[in-house]
């Protein structure tokens, strides 16, 4: 009987402790203060995530604001947030760690799911320039090749990307293939294109791919000029930007809205994100947090 009392004792300490911790979390979020000026953080020029933000936004081509902070690079943008409570930012969904917090945009989540059937509004192919003269060489086609297969599919997958290839068929092995395969350009599919040279040099062992970032502008001029095999994007592609070559949409990925962990902001429409980035918004601008969280 007096182990039994013991038992309920700790319990409800247990419970109260548990009790605690929610109360703090929310004291938390309570003492956000939302009354900062949003620190709108923006990427490079020539970055394909910019690019593709600005367009889905409604503000291609537009400036970003005169106060914006530039962060060149994902590791860049991800750091500014976690190191900066007033800080709002896009990054590639694939890129997104838990150091940050990721916003519903228009009420949908940025998930795989939410990408693949439409609801997530910001979203972008994920894509490989290339000339078709390129694909000749064996050992190119056989990269290609791989890039359609059932194996680079699970890939994708399991990255937290979106797979476009319904009935991918399985990759043949060519034991004669030996070489390098040359890849640069976008920083958002580098990561996931460097996972997918992994899985084909463990296919290939002959077979060395070298994977390089640069930016979409970078991926556009390589594969353009023959400086590299594949030239990474990550945007719709723009045949003037690479006349002489082609494309293939490698995955689908989502650009998710961040912001630092301490916010208590959970969703945030696209006419709210359009205030924030457009120099031009005037008197519609949000400059204050206490303007998105009510």
């Amino acid at each position: 009987m007096k182990r039994r009392f013991e038992v309920v004792l700790m319990s409800a300490a247990l419970a109260f402790a548990v009790s605690a911790c929610g109360e703090g979390a929310k004291d938390g979020g309570a003492s956000f203060d939302a009354s900062k000026s949003v620190s709108v953080i923006a990427r490079e020029d020539g970055s394909g995530t910019k690019s593709a933000f600005m367009e889905i936004i409604g503000l291609k081509g537009k400036a970003d604001p005169a106060s914006v902070i530039i962060q060149t690079g994902t590791a860049g943008v991800l750091a500014e947030v976690k190191g900066n409570s007033g800080a709002i930012a896009y990054e590639s969904l694939g890129y997104v760690t838990d150091d940050v917090k990721t916003l519903k945009v228009d009420g949908a989540e940025a998930t795989v799911e939410n990408i693949k059937n439409g609801s997530y509004k910001i979203s972008r192919p994920l894509s490989v320039v290339f000339k078709e003269s390129a694909l000749d060489d064996g050992l190119n086609g056989a990269f290609y090749d791989f890039l359609k297969s059932s194996a680079a599919q699970t890939v994708i997958s399991n990255e937290g990307y979106v797979s476009i290839v319904d009935g991918a068929s399985e990759y043949t092995i060519d034991a004669s293939l030996s070489g390098t395969v040359d890849i640069s350009g976008s920083t958002s599919l580098q990561p996931l294109m460097i996972k997918l040279a992994a899985e084909f040099e463990d296919i290939q062992p002959n077979v060395t791919v070298n994977v390089s970032g640069g930016g979409s502008g970078t991926g556009y001029n390589d594969a353009d000029g023959g400086i590299t095999d594949f030239g990474m994007i990550s945007e719709e592609f723009n045949v003037e930007k690479a006349p002489s070559c082609s494309h293939y949409v490698v995955a689908k990925d989502g650009i998710a809205v961040i912001v630092h962990k301490d916010n208590p902001l959970d969703n945030i429409a696209l006419e709210q994100l359009n205030a924030l980035y457009d120099e031009e918004a005037g008197d519609a601008a949000i400059t204050k947090w206490s303007e998105l969280i009510n």
